[in-house]
């Protein structure tokens, strides 16, 4: 969903209809959906000019999918049903349209779908309603096409172009719908069974395609668990509205299959400028995707993956997002020849473009579940780290490529230290098992003892005596131009068999090693939320049998419980506040204090920075080596001063005092449960149990409750590289060019201009860093509020979780008292059902799982 286009306008409109005095920030992507599939919905129920019953009943079915009882969501849905029959908004085009802005072609189709279904709610699809669907299809720019397919799915009858049935099932793909919430995936997923089947796109190119089998089987793996992560939501849910488990149960399952749902491979490859990134992307897809050309070419990170048919969006760092023609698509993805063979900063630096997203249905890697991010090169790159940390971000698999023919350069050496650390959450000196190193060019290195000699050289680095990989298969020597040939040729030779051995380890790993420990990862957690199905339906049916019986002093002493639970997260949350400031203060009077003394550290390493050009003849090139080495010995010193200063000490400390102060608070919550579970022979503590467990995940590598602080995912995203949070392009984007315009040559003796080029780099950038000192402030502050506030909602899940419990079992008390006796019958019964429902959900899981580790 485009956010990035709600504007006044649109906050001005809902306020209109809700009724209510709304933010930018009370505008969420439900609501937004919300508006728009009530307007829809109302328009076709008026058309005919006559409301039926069915229609009414249908209308609430549908919008009360994508919220709970008694919500915030669920009231403000009220609102709009009321203000949009006020406004009569689904008779007014621009209103409509301003509704509709931020939705993706995706959810416009799934929004008409919605409109499909309650016009056939009462039977009959009249054809005043299918007139005003088109209208407002046409309106919001959808395929008409498309709209038949949609209609067949609800009469089952009508001629459709099978190309449209692909482009529908496509475009309704549920994975397209994760970034909003399980309830659309599910939504997305229940229209394709309705549609019909789609026409498998046949590629009758005449070339020698890489088969990827292996990563076929783990898809089609991954999709079974989607299918058993709908089929236990659905069970949760009916065991809700009956009141057998907790409301917070299905939010804690609706929050994990969200992470789940077809999940795919993430194949990052990255590395210097003219290394022959893209054509090696072209090689490995089998086609010639990727821009190519000598200088260097790529100027965007790019996302490969599969799609029925070529589309291209383009995504800005503003927030915008942009769908540009296939041809286009290597224009928007090159950095202009003029910056090519100038200066790559700053143009990378002011690059409007975040991403490139590229989808084409006959990428035979892609369309097997592997999505592809193509990195910029990252030698002249001037917010290196940020862009590092993005493309590495829930990567599986990195690819580093460099030029065989060439020694590696110390550039290349540094940022292979940099992509093992972030693979590794900060952990120095382990070696990364994900990352593989691809020596490109072979071809031009023609003799067995020379490609030997290559070979020997970079396991010397890569696998000497402090390894960065380990693993076997991680090194390779391909020739990309000659296997990309041989693959478009359809003929065999040695590059195309070296590159398929490539292939063929990357598929191993990911499939093998890494898919395995996906699989494991992902029924371990929907096996807990199995269990505490479970263990809340053990305590329902005992308190149907009436095995649990509380008395009108034990509900009040619960009630007390309830408010004494309430009170401990508050005093949390009281206590993050005044943490946080006392942090925040302590590292900005630290970094000052650091900031006082890197003049003279940056000085100092200046005196061993080199470089092969002439101060006179070659100025600008030197200016601009000795930027290079500015920026990357600034990072170390930022990373330094971020790990050992800020992390081990000042923020361990807080985190420390801020851990032992939530153990106190929920350990004392699970003491209250021990007793009543002795007491009234109930299993909170047990349940209690999953949900610790839980925060001990959450906590993961950040020191655990009560424990030290560990270098966890959150503070290598934020605190590792600390170099990389986004201020440093700002610095360092104009410094070469800001230094050149400094100099005339007649202004400096040239036997002393090394010297003073070096300075002039050292006090211009350091002087720059400084006057951006407000700037990482700000960031400093976001890192650290991120850090604590995380912890803080881990702990309040588990609170909630607790009240949730208490609650439920008062509810399921006062349920049981009213019920006749054939009324608790049913219900047992019921509760059998769903208990055997998700036995055979987890026997399946177990049977997946075995036929994963015996692959």
């Amino acid at each position: 969903m485009k956010t990035a286009q709600v504007g006044a306008q649109t906050i001005e409109l809902l306020s209109r209809i809700t009724g209510q005095k709304l933010s930018q920030r009370d505008i969420t992507p439900l609501v937004i959906f919300l508006a728009n599939l009530v307007t829809v919905l109302l328009g076709v129920i008026f058309v005919d000019g006559k409301v039926a019953e069915s229609e009414k009943q249908r209308l609430l079915t549908i919008v009360y999918r994508f919220s709970l009882p008694d919500s915030d969501v669920r009231r403000l849905t009220h609102l709009m049903i009321k203000g949009v029959k006020e406004n009569q908004v689904y008779q007014k085009a621009n209103d409509l349209l301003t509704l509709a802005a931020p939705l993706s072609e995706s959810e416009r189709l799934l929004l008409i779908n919605f409109g499909y279904e309650i016009s056939a709610a009462d039977g009959d699809m009249d054809s005043r309603e299918k007139k005003y669907l088109q209208i407002v299809a046409k309106q919001l720019g959808i395929n008409l096409q498309h709209l038949a397919v949609l209609e067949t799915g609800f009469t089952h009858h009508g001629n459709v172009e099978l190309t449209a049935v692909n482009e529908v099932h496509f475009l309704l793909d549920p994975s397209r719908f994760q970034e909003l919430d399980t309830i659309f995936v599910k939504a997305a997923s229940d229209i394709l069974k309705t549609l019909p089947v789609k026409l498998e796109h046949k590629n009758t190119k005449q070339q020698k395609n890489i088969d990827y089998k292996e990563f076929k089987k783990v898809q089609s793996r991954h999709k079974k668990l989607d299918n058993y992560c709908n089929q236990i939501f659905e069970i949760i849910e009916e065991c809700q509205q009956q009141e057998f488990l907790p409301h917070t149960l299905i939010e804690e399952a609706n929050q994990v299959f969200k992470k789940l749902q077809s999940q795919q491979f993430r194949l990052a490859v990255v590395g210097e400028f003219s290394r022959g990134k893209s054509t090696f992307l072209n090689a490995l897809l089998g086609e010639e995707i990727q821009p190519v050309r000598e200088i260097p070419c790529s100027g965007a990170i790019t996302v490969l993956k599969y799609g029925t048919k070529k589309r291209v969006t383009c995504r800005y760092k503003d927030g915008r997002e942009e769908e540009i023609p296939a041809e286009e698509y290597q224009l928007k993805a090159t950095i202009s020849e003029e910056a090519a063979l100038g200066c790559l900063s700053d143009e990378l630096a002011h690059s409007e473009i975040a991403e490139i997203v590229f989808e084409h249905p006959d990428l035979e890697l892609c369309s097997s579940g592997v999505e592809i991010i193509d990195s910029p090169g990252l030698n002249e790159h001037p917010d290196r780290t940020t862009v590092t940390q993005r493309l590495l971000k829930d990567t599986d698999a990195v690819i580093f490529l460099t030029n065989a023919s060439c020694s590696l350069s110390q550039g290349e050496r540094d940022l292979l230290q940099d992509i093992k650390i972030q693979l590794n959450h900060g952990q120095e000196n382990e070696p990364a098992n994900n990352l593989f190193v691809v020596g490109n060019f072979i071809d031009l290195v023609r003799s067995e003892k020379g490609r030997e000699q290559v070979r020997q050289r970079i396991e010397k680095f890569v696998l000497g005596q402090k390894p960065l990989v380990t693993g076997n298969n991680r090194v390779h020597l391909i020739s990309a131009q000659a296997t990309l040939d041989a693959i478009l040729q359809g003929v065999e030779n040695e590059y195309l068999q070296s590159f398929q051995n490539f292939t063929s380890s990357l598929e191993q790993f990911l499939t093998v090693e890494s898919g395995r420990v996906k699989i494991e990862s992902s029924v371990s957690q929907i096996n807990k939320i199995i269990h505490k199905c479970f263990n809340a339906l053990s305590q329902s049916e005992n308190t149907l049998n009436g095995k649990i019986q509380i008395s009108e002093a034990e509900k009040l002493g619960i009630l007390e419980k309830i408010g004494e639970a309430s009170g401990r997260d508050v005093k949390i949350r009281k206590l993050l506040s005044n943490l946080v400031t006392k942090v925040y203060e302590e590292a900005t009077k630290s970094w000052d204090e650091w900031l006082k003394k890197l003049d003279k550290k940056m000085a100092k390493k200046s005196q061993i920075w080199y470089s092969e050009h002439n101060p006179v003849t070659s100025q600008d090139k030197l200016i601009k080596d000795y930027t290079n080495q500015f920026i990357r010995d600034l990072s170390k010193e930022i990373d330094e001063w971020g790990n050992q200063t800020l992390k081990d000490i000042i923020i361990k400390e807080g985190v420390d005092y801020l851990d032992a102060n939530i153990a106190y608070e929920i350990e004392a919550i699970q003491e209250d449960f021990q007793r009543l579970d002795q007491k009234i022979k109930t299993n909170f503590s047990k349940q209690m149990d999953l949900s610790i467990t839980g925060i001990h995940d959450d906590f993961m590598g950040l020191g655990g409750i009560g424990g030290g602080l560990g270098i966890g995912a959150a503070l290598a995203a934020g605190l590792i590289v600390f170099a990389g949070i986004g201020f440093i392009a700002v610095v360092v984007a104009s410094l070469a060019a800001t230094i050149a315009s400094s100099f005339g040559l007649g202004m400096l003796d040239l036997d002393g201009l090394n010297d003073q080029i070096k300075k002039k780099v050292s006090d211009t950038g350091t002087k720059k860093l400084k006057d951006s000192k407000q700037e990482f402030y700000n960031k400093l502050k976001e890192i650290i509020n991120t850090i604590f506030d995380s912890r803080v909602e881990s702990a309040s899940r588990v609170i909630e979780q607790a009240i949730a419990l208490y609650e439920n079992l008062l509810e399921q008390q006062e349920k049981a008292h009213q019920e006749t006796l054939e009324q608790r019958e049913a219900e047992k019964e019921l509760i059998y059902q769903k208990r055997q429902e998700l036995e055979q959900v987890n026997n399946d899981l177990e049977v997946l799982l075995s036929q994963c580790i015996g692959n």
